[in-house]
């Protein structure tokens, strides 16, 4: 019996990679639409296995699979798809978590080096013709007098720790789903809630899921508990922060600078939030204080093979055998 596995979003420019991985008994049919909704219903009557990067899957959508076994999130987030839905049709969600991790890391690294040693404030200033000097600005500081205060401590999160350990930060984390003694194997501090975390971060990285738990976490109250001239970073998922609050936060000096891979709508529609449209006004106030990235953490050409491999081991595994990968539970956030 061949199986097929269907690529909605043409990603590559062929399916040799996925064949190979996939095999013999194994169709790939490579489909370039804009949603799930404009594929067609054979298509759909015809797949076992379905491949999701960049679409977010409505329960409506996933119902036109009647014969579907199996659906990989080539990607580390799943809050694309629709879990509940999948449970009652017996569809297994898996993703990929395995990949990007360096890039994101490193990424995360390089918002807080960027904002924390000056980079972004001096080069903003040197661009605008400014004099031929350094400036006195509360984002600049050791970083070896920083404590550095982790959302989630999952692979991205244990990642980041270890590289700013590095640089002789101090480290804590709050992540209440991860066993007692992580903190002793890493070396690092564990805060019992978040707003103990927050009172003690320097500057406040966040590596946690988007969940019904985590939207919004970090809102107006939350950054006001941090200390004066904090620093923000957000590589994990937009609604995770308020980005208004940031804004305020911004404005009003409790955040010396924010560096931001992700935005609650991505890519952003009217009405633009005021952040950035001061960011995109280049508006004197947040010169130098604001990195903003479109999603491009995970960016670099390993990344993207690894996505490919990894994405199509996994659908070969949850369909093939000897046993899925990575699932995803309809009650994981």
């Amino acid at each position: 019996m061949t199986l097929t596995v269907l690529y909605p979003e043409r990603m590559y420019p062929d399916s040799t990679v996925e064949e190979g991985i996939l095999g013999p008994g194994v169709r790939v049919v490579m489909r370039d639409v804009a949603s799930v909704s404009e594929l067609d219903q054979a298509d759909c009557d015809a797949a076992d296995g379905l491949m999701i990067f960049r679409f977010f899957v409505t329960p409506e959508e996933l119902a036109r699979f009647p014969k579907l076994k199996a659906v990989v999130r080539m990607g580390v987030g799943y809050d694309r798809l629709p879990r509940e839905q999948a449970r009652k049709q017996g569809v297994t969600i898996c993703n990929v978590p395995d990949y990007g991790t360096s890039e994101v890391s490193d990424h995360a690294m390089a918002l807080m080096l960027a904002l924390r040693r000056g980079i972004t404030l001096h080069h903003d200033l040197q661009r605008a013709s400014a004099p031929w000097a350094y400036v006195d600005h509360p984002a600049i500081q050791r970083l070896s007098r920083q404590r550095l205060g982790i959302v989630g401590i999952g692979r991205m999160g244990t990642a980041v720790a270890l590289r700013a350990k590095a640089f002789g930060m101090k480290i804590a984390f709050y992540d209440p789903y991860v066993p007692n003694g992580t903190e002793l194997a890493l070396g690092v501090e564990r805060c019992a809630t978040l707003d103990e975390l927050l009172r003690r971060s320097d500057i406040l990285t966040v590596h946690t899921p988007l969940s019904p738990e985590t939207r919004g976490m970090i809102g107006a109250a939350q950054l006001a508990l941090l200390p004066e001239n904090a620093i923000l970073v957000n590589t994990a998922r937009g609604p995770i922060v308020d980005l208004d609050a940031v804004e305020a936060a911004l404005r009003s000096g409790r955040l010396a600078a924010a560096g931001l891979d992700v935005i609650p709508v991505e890519p952003p529609v009217e009405p633009i939030p005021p952040l950035l449209k001061a960011y995109r006004a280049n508006e004197s106030w947040l010169a130098g204080r604001l990195i903003i990235t479109p999603h491009s953490a995970f960016h670099t050409p390993d990344a993207w093979v690894d996505i490919r491999v990894k994405s199509a081991e996994t659908i070969k595994a949850a369909l093939l055998g000897p046993r899925p990968q990575n699932v995803i539970g309809p009650d994981d956030f």
